[in-house]
Formats: structure tokens, sequence, C-alpha cells
């Protein structure tokens, strides 16, 4: 098993799909410069140069295309609400420009793949939707609430809808479901095609990538990069779960970690026993919370939190995961499949970048020429879309769509000082442990104290 080396995904890309670009050579002046190759990035400069053609655009990576979270996540492009609703209609926008953000969530769909369809790039996409799968009696409690939930912002019954154990086990065979949240607004990507296509795209429309120059510092007109001096009049901050190694950024995001698993490709007989022939996406509603998908080669691949985050807002080195968490993924596997016998081909993981408010932002500040986005907490393939079409659009002063959505313009409060921060994560993860041991053993349809205190302490809920 390979462990480490950023992801199976970028792995498992084509090599000419990734090629070396080289670093910046000096000092440069530039109309614009984007901080970070991931997604958010990437978008933010496709579309600038859709709004500005005549605008020169540099993207400095401190490592290389998809080296951060856009290379390394699940392979969700997902219409699941991004950031937590009551935080996003606090705006001017209120409730209306919530539903707007899931509107255009679903929408950025058939955008993306067909901006990779126009560039011959094939991300294994397949829309299957998602299931959200409840095993214990409190787990489907919480699914019909979150059902109900959005019946109160409006989503219908073609948006999300409750699945019985028979109607769920129609789709995929699980040990022990009771039943199943299902909605069809997810699609089934490979990461890595994606953001390495996403790459191409962006070059082709004249965006200049520099890899393997670290950002040291960031203000006004100018971005000191470990290879020379950046001077521009609009400088963009797409740096998600790596802000906090940033000079005076470390409270700004909590660089929370997230850790995968794929395995071999499974036999014919093994598919016939699990099912799962729709493409669905496919997660549970444990508070240890795991996320799943069957790849395009027939793998497995599945992810979960492991140990949650690194004190002082550290990050992982190149993906390496520790073997506890490698283990604990593994008994989720053979806890959904106990007959099936899994062989792990490679594991990794990455960090997320979480608000104090798990709510994202997209900021742009005409006077400084500053600008930054991120703070997807898990949702960024979909949110990274449309947020770079938000910056974007703010620099090139447009009013559109994408400038109204309820992110343009919010900021979160600065997370908890360390040791608050350290104590706090493993605190809401080992509350959340234990309310999941505790809802197993009881099977009580209430959701369990110990889970609810860790939503309390982390303002989540």
């Amino acid at each position: 098993m390979i462990n480490g080396q950023i992801s199976f995904w970028m792995q498992d890309t084509a090599a000419s799909a990734r090629p070396e670009r080289p670093p910046l050579d000096g000092d440069t002046t530039v109309d614009v410069c984007v901080v970070g190759a991931g997604y958010t990035g990437l978008w933010t400069a496709y579309w600038l140069r859709q709004a500005l053609p005549d605008a020169s655009i540099l993207v400095v990576e401190a490592h290389h295309v998809g080296y951060g979270a856009s290379g390394r996540n699940g392979g969700w492009l997902s219409g699941k609400m991004i950031g937590l609703s009551r935080h996003m209609a606090e705006g001017p926008g209120g409730r209306q420009a919530v539903l707007e953000l899931r509107r255009a969530a679903v929408d950025a769909f058939d955008e993306i793949l067909g901006i990779m369809a126009d560039h011959a790039v094939d991300v294994d996409a397949v829309h299957g939707g998602y299931l959200t799968i409840g095993r214990t009696p409190s787990e489907l409690a919480r699914l019909r609430a979150a059902v109900a939930a959005e019946r109160d912002w409006g989503m219908t019954e073609d948006d999300v809808r409750l699945l019985s154990a028979a109607e769920t086990a129609d789709r995929i065979s699980i040990d022990g479901v009771l039943g199943a949240l299902y909605s069809p607004h997810n699609v089934r990507l490979h990461p890595g095609k994606l953001v390495t296509g996403l790459a191409s795209a962006a070059e082709a429309a004249g965006v200049r990538i520099a890899e393997r120059t670290p950002a040291l510092d960031i203000r006004p007109g100018q971005v000191r990069t470990a290879h020379g001096t950046v001077t521009a009049r609009h400088i963009l901050r797409a740096t998600e779960g790596y802000t906090a190694q940033l000079p005076g950024r470390r409270r700004d995001m909590l660089p929370m970690n997230s850790s995968m698993v794929i395995t071999e490709p499974l036999s014919e007989a093994d598919w016939k026993t699990i099912g799962w022939a729709g493409g669905e996406a496919l997660s549970g509603a444990q508070h240890t919370y795991f996320y799943a998908q069957r790849t395009a080669d027939n793998r497995i691949a599945l992810g979960g939190r492991g140990l949650p985050y690194r004190f002082g807002s550290r990050v992982d080195r190149d993906g390496r995961l520790d073997r506890w968490t490698i283990g604990q993924l593994a008994g989720v596997l053979r806890g959904l499949w106990p007959g099936v016998p899994f062989e792990l081909a490679h594991a990794w993981c990455g960090s997320l970048g979480v608000p104090r408010d798990w709510s994202p932002s997209v900021v742009w500040d005409r006077a400084t020429g500053l600008g930054h986005a991120g703070g997807y907490v898990g949702q960024g393939v979909t949110a990274s879309y449309l947020a770079g079409r938000t910056l974007a659009d703010l620099v090139a002063g447009k009013d559109t769509r994408y400038t109204r959505l309820p992110w343009s313009g919010r900021t979160s409060p600065r997370w908890e000082p360390e040791p608050l921060r350290w104590l706090g994560s493993y605190a809401m993860y080992g509350l959340y442990r234990v309310a999941d041991l505790s809802e197993g053993s009881t099977r009580h349809e209430r959701t369990s104290a110990f889970a609810r205190l860790a939503d309390t302490i982390t303002g989540r809920h």
C-alpha cells in the first residue's frame, strides 16, 4: 500500500496532464496575482481571463497544481448547502440569497463538466446523486429531521427525500441500514483529473502558473515569494486549508484534517454483493462522518476525519497518513461490507479550510486590491467554482448572479488561540465518538447528549 505521495488521485492522473511548471524567475509585474493553484485559484484566474481578456494573470503555487485539497478530496461535485444556512442568510440578500446559492450549486454541474468537455478532459463524471445512510434509530431520526429542514428551505421531493431500508437496498447493500436520505444533486468525479484539466484550461486562456513558488508575504500591491516579488494591482488569496501558514493568518482558518483510503479494484462477484450500480456518492449519518465513492475503475474510495487537527495549525507532509487512522478507515469499510475482502491500495490525508462560523466568504477590497475566497468546510469542489466566479466578477466590477451570492463581503470571526483550538478540536471529535458508541448501544431515537455538547462547543448547529 502506498502511503501519502499527495493522493491516489494525483498519482493516477496521467503524467502528461501534470507537467512540471517552472517557478517564478525573479521580480515581475502583472495585473492580477492569484496565490494558490487549487480549484479556487484556478477558477478565479480562468474566469478573470473571460471577464478581462487583456489582463495579465499570474498564479503562484507553493508546491504544484492540485497539491492541496483540490487533489486529495472525495470527488463530490455536490449540491449540498455550502456553509450554515442561518449564517449565510444574515447578509443583505437574506433567505433568498441562500436559495440562489443552492440553485447556483446545482447549475454548476453542467457548467463545470461543459468546460472540461470543451477542453477534452474526461473527469470520470457520473451524475448519480448522493446517499446518506442511517444504521441506528438516532441516525434515521436525524435524516428525517434533515429532510424536514430542507423542506423549510424550499427543497422539494425532487431535491431530497427519505428512502426506506428496502429502497436503499435496491441501490446499495450495506449491513444494518434502516434507511437513507437521497438527493439527485451530486456528480461523482476524479479530483486529480479535474484540477489538472482546469489548470490546462486556465493556461489555454492565457493564465501563467508558477509552481514551487511559495508566497512568503502578501500586502497591497505586492506578493513576496521565495523566487522574487510580484507587483500587481489585484492580489487574490486562494489558500484555503493552508491560510494559517501565512504571516498573521494563523487564526483565520482552521486546517481540519481529512483522511482517505482507496481499495484495489474489486471483483465482479464483490460488486454483485455490494450493488452500487448507480454511481451515487455515499456518506453516513453518524457523528464520526464518512464519505465514499465507487470509482470509474471499480475501487472504493472512502474518507473520514481520523486525527482531526494538528497543534498550532500545522499541516501534513505530502499527505502521509498515520497508522491508527488507516486502521480506523479500514474498519469502516469492513463494517459496511463485512463479507467483502478489501485490499487497500493507497492512503493519504489533506487539510480543508474551516472558518470559525463554519461558513465561507468571498471578499474583495477595491481600495487595496486585496481579495480572498474560501472556508468551504468540505464542499469545495462545487463551492470553489462559484467562489472563483464571484471573485472574478467582483474584480471586474460586474454586478452578476455570483456577486449577489450570500458570501460576498461577509467575514467570519477568528479562531481561539492555542491551546484552545487543539483542545476544542479533540474534544469535539472525542465527544462525537462517544456519542456514536452510545447511540449504537442504546438504540434510542434521540441524539446523544455528548453530540449535542460537541455541537455547542463548536457552533456547528
